[in-house]
């Protein structure tokens, strides 16, 4: 069995946030409430699965060795959130300022942007789906996942077909702010640790999503380390789960649940300096040296089960997110402009359901 490396995180870059929270659970691969937990869609820290301990060995110099000469998706931003947005969708809303920029670089170019943001204020994070354009070394470490858990637990759930691995590499203190998936997530942590809050899908009203036209669809408009109140008074009442995961760890994030990934700091910077014994090792160090440290990840999409043939009632919160998205699409295709969606629902509404 492969050994993730050791290491720990600075408490210190722990972020305080004025919500309640609680702990996630976590649970061996052998704990029969670890299934219970996945069933019922609640998340669990599943801490033995071995899911990709074959990827153990996958520092930036690794990578760096075996990807290929593939181009990744890599954003940069001049803050540390790294909001998603859908860049179609931002094309056609000329007053939609993008936070973040995406570009399509080479792993190489990927560490030099890295070196420079040591440099700057600059951040960046990686963010790429891992197919047949990586190396044959990548490749085998991919087959040795443990594929056949993970198979069993998408067969024992019920669970659609495996749309896509993510391969996620960012520097530390990067966050991925609250959003919600329309897939089911098993988040495995490679190296660093990540802080993984979470809310259930109940708390919509207190998330304030963007409208589902928006380029940041599925993405709250709430900013939990700044909220303004008056803006999103509700917010006050949301609640959440939250886990630390490191090397080894994987994250069950139920489908519609909401979720931060915050990249914590290491206690300590890795040393990745060597002996300069050959001309390539030479030439490594000269592109691994002076790198900060990183976080890796990967995770595993799988589409939902398809729906019952019987609804039953009352809704779970699950459903009522899909009722809601769904209203939502289908009023904005009827009346041909997105923007008038909410003028529909009000008149709808205001004086008939809100007394």
């Amino acid at each position: 069995m492969a050994v993730f490396a050791s290491g720990s995180y600075d408490p210190d870059s722990i972020t305080k946030y004025s919500i309640i929270t609680e702990q996630i659970p976590r649970r061996s691969v052998q704990d029969p409430e670890t299934y219970e937990l996945i069933k019922d869609s609640k998340p669990v820290v599943i801490t033995d699965t071995n899911l990709v301990s074959s990827a153990s060995k996958w520092d930036l110099e690794y990578l760096h060795k075996n990807l290929g000469d593939g181009l990744f998706y890599v954003y940069t931003s001049n803050n540390n959130r790294f909001k998603y947005f859908d860049n179609k969708r931002a094309e056609k809303c000329k007053s939609f300022v993008t936070p973040s920029e995406r570009h399509h670089v080479t792993f190489l170019q990927f560490l030099q942007m890295l070196k420079r943001c040591a440099k700057t204020k600059e951040k960046v994070y990686l963010q790429q789906t891992l197919n047949d354009s990586v190396g044959t070394n990548i490749v085998t470490d991919f087959l040795q996942f443990n594929w056949d858990w993970v198979n069993k637990c998408q067969a024992a759930y019920g669970w659609g077909s495996l749309s896509s691995n993510l391969l996620l590499i960012g520097l530390e203190g990067n966050i991925t702010p609250v959003h919600y998936d329309e897939q089911e997530n098993f988040f495995a942590q490679i190296s660093g640790h990540k802080r993984c809050l979470l809310f259930s899908p109940d708390q919509f009203d207190c998330l304030y999503p963007h409208p589902v036209a928006h380029p940041c669809d599925r993405q709250s408009q709430v900013n939990i380390a700044n909220p303004d109140y008056k803006k999103f008074p509700r917010f006050r009442n949301a609640h959440a789960t939250e886990a630390i995961v490191g090397p080894g760890d994987v994250l069950y994030i139920p489908m519609y649940w909401w979720h931060q990934i915050e990249s914590l700091s290491s206690d300590n910077a890795m040393d990745i300096s060597r002996p300069h014994s050959s001309q390539d090792s030479a030439s490594i160090d000269d592109v691994m040296e002076g790198i900060p440290p990183v976080t890796i990840s990967v995770n595993f999409w799988y589409r939902g089960s398809p729906l019952p043939e019987v609804i039953e009632y009352p809704l779970s919160p699950q459903q009522r997110v899909s009722v809601m998205r769904n209203v939502e699409k289908m009023l904005a295709a009827a009346l041909g402009d997105a923007e008038k969606v909410g003028e529909l629902l009000r008149t709808m509404v205001e004086g008939r359901y809100t007394q």
